[in-house]
């Protein structure tokens, strides 16, 4: 049996986005997980080309035994440097598997805000092409502190630690680059009572969804280049 990639959801979403997209284009398999509906958490073996970590609305530092394994997963993949990739709760996880903290943020960070890029040589190789300050989707309460050996790749100026790489292959990230047009649309019409508050680091409905077909265009090159850029460490 050939490697595939594994992608853990962390909630009901039917697909996980823009990284699945990318992966059936460069004709990647991959295999979907869902540790916190029953399906048992793998130990590492020969077939896991990488390991991919989605979001999710629990947190890293909640008491429950699969994040615990996952957790325990990801630090097994990075003893054998297998790639990692993790989204927003999934770059909590691989956080805390590198030592660091997540805790919370100084403000809540939902809907449209842009990021800066970090001037770095690690910045330019997984952002090459993109401009110094890009569109970045976010929902999210806390934020991970970074890893010793760490490198900053981009912040948002209501979080400053928005994605970091780890060696050639780590890739973990607090904004959702994932996003799809459909993915967004079934999360603010599932969460529509969750959108009211605005303040200037937290959107509503209305000014997450006008923009919407826009705003993800311009996301989905972001994420191309970062997900081409980690496929790239791809042994499969």
């Amino acid at each position: 049996m050939g490697k595939e990639v594994l992608i853990f959801l962390h909630m009901d979403d039917k697909h996980p986005g823009y990284i699945a997209d990318h992966l059936q284009r460069q004709k990647i398999p991959y295999h979907i997980i869902r540790g916190y509906a029953g399906d048992p958490i793998p130990q590492l073996d020969d077939s896991m080309a990488g390991l991919v970590f989605m979001g999710g609305v629990m947190s890293a530092n909640d008491d429950l035994l699969w994040i615990k394994q996952e957790i325990a997963l990801i630090r097994e993949a990075l003893d054998s440097s297998v790639p990692l990739l993790g989204h927003c709760l999934g770059g909590q996880l691989i956080s805390i598997a590198l030592g660091a903290q997540v805790t919370t943020n100084p403000v809540g960070e939902v809907g449209w805000h842009r990021c800066s890029k970090q001037i770095n040589a690690q910045t330019s190789e997984w952002l090459e092409g993109i401009d110094d300050r890009f569109m970045m989707f976010h929902w999210h309460f806390e934020t991970f502190s970074l890893p010793e050996k760490a490198q900053l790749l981009f912040s948002s100026d209501y979080c400053h630690n928005q994605a970091y790489s780890y060696g050639n292959n780590v890739l973990a990230m607090q904004g959702h680059v994932e996003m799809t047009e459909p993915l967004l649309t079934d999360w603010i019409t599932q969460w529509r009572d969750d959108l009211h508050n605005t303040t200037p680091s937290t959107q509503n409905y209305a000014q997450i969804e006008q923009p919407l077909v826009a705003n993800i265009a311009a996301l989905n090159k972001v994420a191309e280049q970062l997900y081409q850029r980690w496929t790239s460490t791809l042994s499969l």
